[in-house]
């Protein structure tokens, strides 16, 4: 598998998959790749990550390592921000020692037109060694109302990225944006499966919805044209806030399509199951350590949840619609 975004990967082996991934890095804390890798390398994959971003901390949150007492701001980011030439001088690099044969390629976010332009020439790159690459992405463009990015790279993922996907795994703004359907139901979310589905990617999931005050995930397998078999999982709200769990719900949700590429809904429950579980987890051992876990973004405890990410236990069902 390959990774590419805020940090990237590459899988190896289904069961033998090889991962490219694009992802960022940050030397503190647990998103991009960070989230990404490890619970990919844990169900047994092996991942080649590329940083496309690689930072001292995550950018701007309020970050509270458990070890730390300290209540300051991460006001300052050092670091360093792939272009892309420099992705695709990574591309030629592999492509010359005969190691650009890939089973995935993953990408989350991504912050210039640039650099997404030249992911869609590593797709096309990729799909000539392997026509049967799967491309599992994230469009990271924002949440709660919020862009993250330029404008102009809605337009981009909508016109030139959505069709080439296999799997797409927006949040409800982002489905909302690349579909130009307010979602305001579970009835909007289903048709923006259907819209997504119409413009490429058989595999959809939108990983959080909020709807009437409930948080839902719906995912959407279209084995046969204008027939897709959808669900909801019903998730429950915790009252803290997190980084980088985006980032560890699209590797989940890869990791475990592949091991069940026809069951879609297993995948999510699996995937749902082992973040809760993660996140419990975190609120838990925070608490203990006297944090207030509504006062600040919280570093999910990833290395101690391994157990539930390797063989999570369901507890959250998928719900067939008719």
């Amino acid at each position: 598998m390959l990774c590419l975004g805020e940090e990237g990967v590459v899988l190896k082996d289904i069961d033998h998959a090889y991962i490219l991934d694009s992802f960022v890095f940050i030397s503190v804390g647990y998103v991009g790749n960070k989230s990404a890798v490890f619970p990919l390398q844990l169900l047994g994959y092996d991942v080649d990550p590329i940083n496309s971003v690689q930072f001292s901390n995550h950018t701007g949150k309020l970050l509270i390592p458990l070890h730390s007492n300290s209540l300051t701001p991460e006001t300052r980011c050092e670091g360093q921000v792939l272009n892309g030439d420099q992705l695709w001088d990574l591309i030629e690099g592999l492509e010359a020692n005969d190691l650009l044969f890939y089973t995935h390629l993953l990408t989350g976010y991504i912050g210039s037109v640039s650099f997404l332009n030249t992911v869609l020439k590593v797709v096309d790159k990729l799909r000539s060694i392997n026509p049967k690459l799967t491309y599992v992405c994230d469009p990271v463009l924002g949440d709660e109302g919020k862009l993250y990015v330029p404008q102009e790279m809605v337009s981009v993922f909508r016109e030139k990225v959505v069709p080439v996907a296999s799997m797409l795994t927006p949040n409800q703004f982002e489905a909302e944006q690349l579909t130009g359907l307010r979602i305001t139901s579970e009835q909007d979310g289903r048709e923006a499966c259907n819209i997504l589905h119409a413009a490429g990617p058989s595999k959809v999931v939108i990983t959080s919805i909020n709807i009437d005050g409930n948080l839902l995930l719906i995912g959407s397998h279209q084995k046969v044209k204008g027939q897709p078999l959808q669900f909801k999982i019903l998730i429950p709200k915790i009252p803290a806030y997190f980084t980088g769990t985006g980032d560890l719900t699209t590797a989940l949700l890869l990791g475990w399509s592949n091991k069940y590429p026809e069951n879609l809904d297993k995948a999510a429950e699996l995937s749902v199951s082992s973040l809760q579980a993660l996140l419990a987890r975190t609120v838990n051992d925070y608490t203990e350590a006297g944090h207030d876990c509504q006062s600040s973004s919280l570093e999910i405890r990833l290395v101690q949840s391994q157990d539930d990410i390797r063989n999570p236990e369901i507890k959250y069902k998928a719900e067939k619609y008719d």
